[in-house]
């Protein structure tokens, strides 16, 4: 049964050409809205639309939101369609507002929302499926920035990520960590991904920060275009400056072969959630769970950082509330 969707899952990508709404926004009500709701007793998600918000169309988040949106819609009565948008901080305001159903996040930015702090004035209703894959702070600069550490990008043109991104957020906070001030001791430019790299290859962007998942296809672009004219920067000696914000921060490190680097490269690491409404009926929420972690091999065929989808640490999200029918699937899946 796995194997058969797995295949189904990558022929139906392939076929679509990962296509995916770039627009935003659900266009019909979600199973929670339109009166067919799951039945929780059953364990089953109901019927209707359902849009995923996920990332820069250069990012992990956004192919796996489409090869997630095409699960969905093979395993259940859910067509679910996926979007383009700014990340985690966007993806959680829009979530609340309804223009979503599910949400990809960085778990510092839902901590943040779920105490109503950072980037949001109140706790926001929302609830997490569980933790997902890991993304990994990717601070890279140009070999004649004359930067070697965060301190360093003083009077610097950065890309600091889109805006209301995760990515923004982390950037920030390590700016800050290091003593800077980003609205006025960088020049920082909030981009996305895609033009971020086109800034370091014209030389218009000294360095970058950039938060995802491995490998990220414009960062693999970046380093085959730039090689040796780019360099990673260890941001870990900022972590326990981080870890006084968010305990969510860990060390750990991008791999030499991920861009073809010459070492492996120290880094902060941040785990990511799959967030829905707190008023998600029970039933869609423990489907919706059990589709994900039944199906991680599925889902590493969509993009290798969904390998590290790992069920032993899914309920390590605090304080980040779990939503009930996501407990439920993954004490029966435990």
């Amino acid at each position: 049964m796995r194997a058969r969707v797995v295949t189904r899952l990558v022929v139906g990508l392939l076929a679509t050409g990962l296509t995916v709404s770039a627009c935003g926004g659900r266009q019909t009500t979600s199973p929670s809205d339109d009166g067919d709701g799951g039945d929780a007793a059953a364990c089953e998600a109901g019927s209707g639309r359902m849009t995923i918000a996920t990332g820069n169309s250069t990012g992990v988040y956004y192919v796996l939101g489409g090869g997630l949106a095409q699960l969905i819609g093979d395993e259940t009565d859910i067509t679910a369609t996926a979007a383009e948008t700014g990340a985690s901080v966007q993806n959680v305001q829009q979530l609340v507002a309804g223009d979503y159903d599910l949400a990809f996040s960085l778990a510092d930015t839902a901590a943040d929302a779920t105490e109503g702090t950072g980037s949001f004035d109140s706790p926001q209703p929302v609830a997490a499926l569980g933790r997902i894959y890991p993304n990994y702070t990717q601070v890279v600069v140009r070999a004649d920035a004359g930067i070697a550490s965060i301190e360093d990008m003083a009077g610097k043109t950065i890309s600091t990520g889109s805006p209301n991104s995760g990515t923004e957020v982390i950037a920030n906070r390590l700016l800050e960590a290091a003593g800077l001030d980003p609205a006025s001791d960088v020049r920082a430019q909030r981009l996305d991904l895609t033009k971020t790299v086109d800034g370091m290859k014209d030389g218009s962007i000294d360095g970058l920060v950039w938060s995802g998942g491995l490998p990220t296809a414009a960062m693999t672009d970046l380093f085959t275009s730039m090689g040796d004219d780019i360099a990673f920067v260890d941001v870990t000696p900022l972590l326990p400056a981080l870890q006084e914000i968010n305990p969510v921060y860990t060390e750990g490190e991008i791999p030499a072969d991920t861009y073809g680097t010459a070492a492996a490269t120290p880094t902060v690491v941040v785990p990511n959630v799959l967030l829905v409404r707190d008023d998600l009926d029970d039933g869609t929420a423990c489907a919706l769970t059990k589709l994900v972690y039944e199906n991680v091999e599925a889902l590493t065929q969509v993009h290798p950082a969904a390998a590290d989808i790992d069920l032993a640490v899914a309920t390590q999200i605090d304080p980040i509330p779990l939503h009930p029918g996501a407990q439920r699937a993954l004490d029966e899946l435990g």
